[in-house]
């Protein structure tokens, strides 16, 4: 086995001391390739919270259920399972960037069509189009980038890209804040939509300064079980990849959970204005931000593994006190959304490494886009629950089924290899 650059000089070797390390030894193509990922999650992420900061006006537009609302995110999770399955394929077949490159495209354009949506029925069906493209991205970004990164500090590098997730929420809040204070809301919510057309100007970046790591497309082309869906079912990887599903679901079905209800619970339970609403989840998106850079650094040092198991602990935790704070004590609930940001965000930083590093080459796109989009998918009903829960239980009641997700994530590690420090096959 070997890694997935070609070996430099040993005059030539990035200096491998200091915070930036990692990023010194992506070298200039890998740099780009970090670019390029980065920024695709980041939009694709701002696609995302559109609809959950739309909520509530998209809610009294139509005049939906709690239940009808869930169902949006739900649609959109469910069917990036597909898109992630096929991204992931054609990331094996037909490279990773042209693959990225496709993915930003489907979920830029059918979140612009969601603003354009004369009824519930189109929405839904644009949101679960957009699903395509959204399921896809993390997948493919995080394999081009994985196969420029050196075993020691893959997990560093990969938790630098999950954390672009985090600018792109931050974004969307800031967005949301303005649109919603100088707009009707019958507008505002379609403006947020039309505002997701900017991934399109990444595409041209991409196309002309990122391309594959060399050494790993070498070794995609020559085998001839390349972009194999059948492959990841075979004996040698199938208890691989059904406990990959069973870890995705968990962490997902806890944090979509959260980024689906937060804002809905703010406004509802809390009480709070929009501007309130965005300055608490900038305490929120602030604590995302550096959980990701944490886990990343602390996936490297104790492991993919037991990084996981900390912050699934630590996330059910958070979430059981968020959602009993008592009314009228809105200052602890601001005090509280750094640390639950901070956990949620932490234990996904070890996902790129880990899965990238859990399949072959011939295979990587195929794999991971499967399992981690399949968990996106299952994890998905767990904010429909919610919803359909909040009638009778109050969103916040409700929001307690997060917990149960980080418990199967717990379960899955059992029946999953250590992977820290593993060149790629």
């Amino acid at each position: 086995m070997s890694t997935t650059q070609a070996q430099p000089k040993q005059d030539e070797l990035p200096d491998d001391s200091g915070a930036l390390a990692w990023l010194r030894a992506l070298g200039p193509r890998g740099r780009r390739a970090f670019g390029g990922a980065f920024g695709g999650y980041a939009l694709d992420s701002y696609d995302f919270f559109t609809l959950p900061l739309s909520m509530v006006a998209i809610s009294a537009y139509f005049s939906l259920s709690t239940g009808q609302t869930g169902l949006l995110t739900t649609v959109t999770l469910v069917v990036s399972a597909i898109g992630g399955a096929i991204a992931g394929i054609a990331a094996d077949r037909i490279g990773r960037v042209k693959a990225l490159m496709i993915t930003v495209i489907t979920y830029a354009l059918f979140t612009v069509l969601c603003g354009f949506a004369p009824n519930y029925e189109t929405l839904l069906v644009f949101r679960a189009l957009q699903g395509l493209g959204f399921g896809g991205e993390w997948a493919v970004g995080a394999i081009l980038v994985a196969e420029y990164s050196s075993a020691k500090h893959r997990g560093r590098t990969l938790g630098a890209i999950q954390s672009s997730w985090a600018i792109g929420w931050a974004l969307a809040v800031i967005v949301y804040t303005v649109v919603f204070q100088f707009l009707d809301p019958d507008t505002a919510w379609r403006v947020m939509f039309w505002t997701g057309a900017l991934p399109a100007l990444l595409v041209i970046w991409v196309r002309r300064h990122v391309s594959d790591a060399p050494e790993a497309t070498q070794r995609r082309l020559a085998s001839s079980d390349k972009g194999s869906f059948t492959a990841i079912f075979k004996k040698d990887l199938l208890r691989t990849t059904l406990f990959a599903v069973l870890l995705s679901t968990g962490v997902q079905g806890g944090y979509y959970t959260l980024a689906t209800w937060v804002p809905t619970y703010l406004k509802t339970e809390r009480g709070l204005t929009v501007v309130g609403t965005g300055g608490y989840l900038t305490f929120l998106i602030s604590g995302a931000f550096i959980g990701y850079l944490t886990g990343g650094y602390l996936t490297d040092k104790l492991g993919r593994k037991k990084n996981i198991a900390l912050f699934a602990f630590l996330s059910a935790a958070c979430i059981a006190a968020y959602t009993n704070i008592p009314s009228g004590a809105n200052s602890v609930v601001l005090v509280l959304g750094f640390p639950l940001g901070f956990c949620m965000s932490a234990i996904f930083s070890g996902f790129g490494s880990f899965l990238s590093e859990l399949y072959p080459t011939a295979v990587r796109g195929t794999g991971q886009g499967f399992t981690y989009n399949t968990g996106r998918a299952v994890g998905a009903f767990f904010p429909t629950l919610v919803g359909f829960l909040a009638g009778s239980w109050g969103v916040g009641g409700a929001l307690i089924f997060g917990a149960v997700g980080y418990g199967l994530a717990v379960l899955a590690l059992f029946g999953l290899p250590e992977t820290r420090g593993r060149e790629l096959q």
